[in-house]
């Protein structure tokens, strides 16, 4: 029976922790044909897991992350990390995620940087690194993938599918791909199809990184050369975005670093030395192949475009109940984006339960304690754990997954 390798052994670590984790890796060799046409003769999945899988296989969660997230949720990896798993919030003894009651897969996306198969893996067709020529692929392309890795862990329903921002956009997918296999689904902060002005956003982050001297046409590894500058711009551009105008304003207000202005063009503001930081700060951990691949996925991400817009109708196949939130000053995927997905839930006939969280905090506030927020979630997944202890072993065959 899978258990997370964890082990909240060390006195230090916060005791509603998960404790120290070890990453897993799962390698399939039969093939994955893509939605953009091309197909992966064999890849791997870097994953964790939390908490203890039970005998009836029915109190799995799975955690779908965002843009720049990865399959490090929740505890942490040595006991002197500074920094917890990017969800660890909510994952834990104890918390809405808790793994005292559910066993909790997180898995870093294909096409990821932190391990799974992607731009810095090898092509075995070329024998060089993938590079640009990593095929393109979409939220549905990673549910095919995640629904063969709870194939691989003996997994065939999950109690829920849960994940914020283009993690809610995978929950989505589930729901309409697998919809026998998902027994509850959290879709927060998120929305679904981008605005054209988040794929204008999205395109100036792209073309920041394509259009450093360092990118060189996407082969800079091969050159040993990394482009950092783009990289830079492009975390300095999302970064804006995530945040609403309000925190900004109450964090760095128009504080200089110094007394006296400098009339030049170095840094001067607080804020202008906060984003450079959380630039160079993500330039030196992420991929820039990554970067492009993740934010076309959020681009393409349409699934009523296939139903002439109707969003109801794309819906229809899915079973599960619905929780659906969204965060007052979240400009990026605002409240009204998540009103059209409950409407189109509601009109589908689908249980839904949404909420509006107040927050200060943009759209990062679906990674952020909020006490609301955590008692709505909470609530949601305790129901989630009871459905799921009071499940008898599954008797129909689930849904294979697609190749």
């Amino acid at each position: 029976m899978p258990d997370s390798h964890s082990a909240n052994t060390d006195s230090q670590l916060p005791p509603d922790s998960v404790g120290l984790i070890t990453p897993e890796t799962a390698r399939f060799d039969t093939p994955l044909a893509l939605a953009c046409g091309k197909t992966l003769s064999a890849y791997d999945l870097v994953y964790e897991t939390y908490g203890t899988l039970n005998a009836e296989r029915t109190n799995a969660v799975l955690v779908c992350h965002a843009l720049s997230g990865h399959h490090h949720a929740a505890g942490y990896h040595h006991p002197d990390d500074r920094k917890p798993g990017w969800w660890d919030a909510y994952i834990g003894p104890g918390k809405p995620v808790d793994t005292q009651r559910f066993f909790v897969i997180s898995v870093n996306n294909l096409g990821g940087c932190h391990g799974s198969t992607g731009p810095l893996s090898h092509n075995p067709d070329t024998g060089r690194l993938w590079g640009p020529d990593f095929p393109v692929v979409t939220v549905s392309d990673w549910v095919h993938s995640q629904a063969r890795l709870a194939d691989r862990l003996g997994i065939e329903r999950f109690a829920a599918v849960i994940g914020g921002s283009l993690g809610g956009m995978q929950v989505m997918q589930w729901s309409i791909d697998y919809p026998k296999r998902i027994a509850n689904a959290a879709v927060i902060a998120a929305t679904p199809k981008l605005s054209a002005q988040n794929i204008a956003f999205n395109e100036v982050a792209r073309q920041a990184i394509r259009s450093d001297p360092d990118f060189a046409d996407g082969w800079y590894a091969e050159h040993g050369s990394v482009p950092k500058r783009g990289l830079k711009l492009a975390r300095m551009v999302g970064h804006i975005t995530y945040l609403s105008a309000d925190a900004m304003g109450s964090k760095f207000g128009r504080d200089l670093r110094s007394d006296d202005l400098h009339f030049g063009f170095g840094v001067e503001f607080q804020v202008e030395s906060y984003l450079r930081y959380q630039g160079d700060t993500f330039s030196s951990s992420f991929d820039a192949n990554t970067y492009l691949l993740m934010t076309k996925a959020l681009d393409y991400f349409d699934p009523a475009a296939e139903y002439s817009g109707d969003l109801a109708q794309a819906l229809a196949p899915a079973q599960c109940p619905f929780l659906v939130l969204s965060f007052s000053s979240d400009w990026r995927f605002p409240p009204s984006r998540s009103r059209e997905l409950v409407d189109a839930l509601i009109h589908a006939g689908k249980r839904v339960c949404s909420a509006i969280i107040d927050s200060p905090y943009g759209h990062d506030a679906f990674l952020l304690p909020e006490p609301r927020y955590q008692a709505i979630f909470s609530a949601f997944m305790q129901r989630a754990a009871q459905a799921a202890e009071l499940a008898a072993p599954p008797t129909a065959q689930p849904e294979e997954s697609q190749p």
